[in-house]
């Protein structure tokens, strides 16, 4: 994606801008990602109980639970955004009014990861506030070692903003997959497989080294790390190293995505 002609840049980033916010799929799917973000998150706040001190939860991890499960409403939209261009033959007409196919894909990338730190930073924004309100009522007080949550406070305004480039990250690396592969259910299917493999196999293989492996190496479990505030040095990867594996496995994407859009016709 190198040699980007900024002005050709802009008008593709309004090209891909128009795209998102006109097709009603994307907003239904950005709404999705609010509530069921809050949603989950506040339903586990409420519901996994701390009767007495010393209990072990991670409460911050509890109200942002809601992540592990709408990843999947932004890994969609961005599958939307190349495979339902593929699947009407729309990405034709955008290749002929932008030729440079790198600049596309920058351009997507760019609009989408926009969309997805805005609404995701108001989705975690939502569940830290219902964590907030809800913990207490589950045993999560002064008196069993909690403080009420607060960004003030340094470990959960990481978890939180952690939480949010967890969702872009996703989106990008979604991204990348949707422009290697073309057929949006395909991409679906790869990218959950991706997500969902590595702590499926986690609970499935009883070796510890290898369970340890498979934490620090997907981009699901090391990317979630991110979330921890409690007993850090029992994670199998620290929580910024962990974001970045998630962020290496989206750059590898894109940059296939990229090569292999270059490399193919429409």
């Amino acid at each position: 994606m190198s040699g980007l002609h900024p002005a050709g840049f802009r008008r593709a980033c309004r090209a891909e801008w128009t795209k998102l916010h006109t097709e009603a799929g994307h907003g239904w799917l950005m709404v999705a990602l609010v509530l069921v973000t809050a949603g989950v998150g506040a339903a586990v706040s409420a519901n996994v109980p701390c009767p007495v001190a010393g209990c072990g939860q991670d409460q911050v991890r509890l109200s942002l639970a809601g992540v592990s499960v709408s990843q999947v409403l932004a890994a969609i939209t961005a599958v939307l955004l190349v495979g339902g261009e593929y699947g009407t033959g729309l990405i034709r007409t955008t290749l002929v009014a932008m030729p440079g196919r790198g600049t596309v894909l920058a351009a997507k990338a760019t609009v989408l990861g926009g969309a997805v730190l805005a609404v995701g930073s108001v989705a975690v924004l939502a569940s830290v506030l219902a964590g907030r309100l809800l913990l207490p009522g589950a045993g999560y007080t002064p008196a069993h070692g909690y403080a009420r949550l607060s960004l003030a406070d340094g470990p959960t305004l990481r978890a939180a903003a952690g939480s949010v480039l967890y969702l872009v990250l996703v989106a990008l690396l979604a991204l990348g997959i949707a422009a290697a592969v073309r057929d949006a259910a395909v991409a679906v299917g790869v990218v959950l497989a991706l997500l969902y493999l590595f702590p499926l196999l986690g609970h499935v293989v009883t070796e510890p080294h290898l369970q340890r492996l498979l934490a620090q190496l997907g981009p699901m479990p090391a990317g979630l790390a991110i979330q921890a505030t409690a007993n850090l040095h029992h994670l199998p990867i620290g929580p910024w190293t962990g974001l970045g594996v998630l962020a290496l496995w989206a750059a590898i994407a894109l940059f296939l995505g990229g090569a292999i859009l270059r490399l193919r016709d429409a």
